[in-house]
């Protein structure tokens, strides 16, 4: 069993106190938005064996275990993360797994660079994630209704925006949805910034089911995102809830402090709310445009005590331990591998006391055994 070390990614939207208050230290008064736990080769856990991706490529089949390996190769499938919103993060989405080859091979083929900015697809991936709140969590997630779109847009009474209103009522409701998106992100981007400009002064007016938006255009005056974000379904969750985002479904998370798991890739197409490149036509045909309720998932506990947030994918399977005071130690012990977290108390996993923010990988076979008192989140695969 590795106590990790792990990187923290400063990236703009980040909190600069939420990441330094679970883990007990000072902020440095720069943002801090994610904690990266695994063998991502971007940021790396470390190890005193060097570190996880020079472990598990050493010897994969003993740390992930042969079923793992057989199932998803010699490396770990999932990212775990501690993410801190303290501004709302892009609109975007991500394709699925026969999206992700095609879209990676036709980039590789044209020799777009991977690093280059107007590069959609890093790897060959697809990228489905869990946020579970340790805080009060907010976050867009999938279309509206369009009628509730149309409701929620005709209520601004900014008039450069009532042919989306009339669209959203014309149309079958994929239609509606598509041809929207497209006429936001394809509009002139003076008279769509002027547009943003009168919607924002009417939310921040109206309150209510507008604060949201009001928000978000205050952190990205001028931005098609901001009218495009209030086609989405607004999210509120609350600790120890989730959401969980499939592929082509449209999200942003806006504000507060969660746990994330994911899909080991960096696959992402944005539609706002970002500087960065928007690829407006690789955008519609990754996007799902079908509205639907936001699932907010909550754990199912099995009777060992472990909550589990049921989802489709493989690639990872997230659960946690809410461990009493005095309670008997928990065996953890799998055939594949694991990450455990401490997001709250104290709590011994192994030889490692691991405080809120500490966490060890364990491989697979290896004895894992929990006490104290604290809640721990443990990340594996299913295989």
């Amino acid at each position: 069993m590795d106590r990790l070390d792990n990187t923290v990614r400063p990236y703009a939207w980040g909190s600069p106190t939420a990441i330094p208050h679970l883990l007990g230290v000072e902020p440095t008064g720069e943002p801090q938005a994610e904690m990266w736990m695994g063998a991502h080769p971007g940021a790396p856990s470390r190890t005193e064996r060097g570190s996880l991706v020079e472990v598990i490529d050493a010897h994969p089949e003993a740390e992930l275990g042969k079923a793992a390996v057989a199932k998803f190769g010699p490396r770990l499938p999932f990212l775990l993360k501690i993410l801190a919103a303290g501004a709302p993060l892009s609109l975007q989405v991500h394709p699925n797994l026969e999206q992700a080859k095609e879209g990676y091979e036709d980039e590789e083929r044209r020799g777009i660079p991977v690093d280059a900015p107007h590069r959609n697809y890093k790897d060959a991936n697809h990228k489905p994630e869990l946020i579970c709140a340790l805080t009060e969590f907010d976050g867009l997630c999938g279309f509206r209704d369009p009628v509730q779109a149309a409701d929620l847009l005709a209520g601004l009474g900014v008039d450069s925006l009532k042919p989306y209103v009339d669209l959203l009522h014309a149309h079958p409701e994929d239609a509606a949805l598509r041809e929207v998106l497209t006429a936001i992100l394809s509009a002139d981007r003076d008279e769509m910034a002027r547009a943003v400009a009168e919607a924002t002064a009417a939310a921040t007016r109206l309150g209510g089911a507008y604060a949201p938006y009001a928000d978000i255009a205050h952190h990205y005056p001028g931005d098609p995102g901001v009218i495009a974000a209030m086609l989405l379904n607004h999210v509120r969750l609350q600790p120890g809830e989730a959401l969980f985002l499939g592929a082509g479904i449209p999200h942003a998370y806006l504000n507060g402090l969660g746990v994330e798991i994911m899909a080991n890739s960096d696959n992402v197409l944005r539609c706002g709310l970002t500087p960065k490149h928007v690829d407006v036509p690789e955008l519609l045909r990754i996007v799902r445009f079908e509205a639907s309720d936001p699932g907010v998932l909550r754990p199912e506990a099995s009777p060992d005590g472990e909550e589990v947030y049921e989802t489709p994918i493989d690639e990872f399977r997230l659960s946690r331990y809410v461990l009493p005071e005095g309670a008997a130690a928990h065996d953890l012990t799998l055939d594949t591998p694991q990450i455990l977290l401490c997001t709250a108390g104290s709590v011994r996993a192994g030889e490692h006391e691991l405080d809120p923010g500490r966490s060890v990988f364990v491989p697979a076979g290896e004895k894992a055994e929990v006490s104290g008192a604290g809640t721990v989140f443990r990340a594996t695969v299913i295989v």
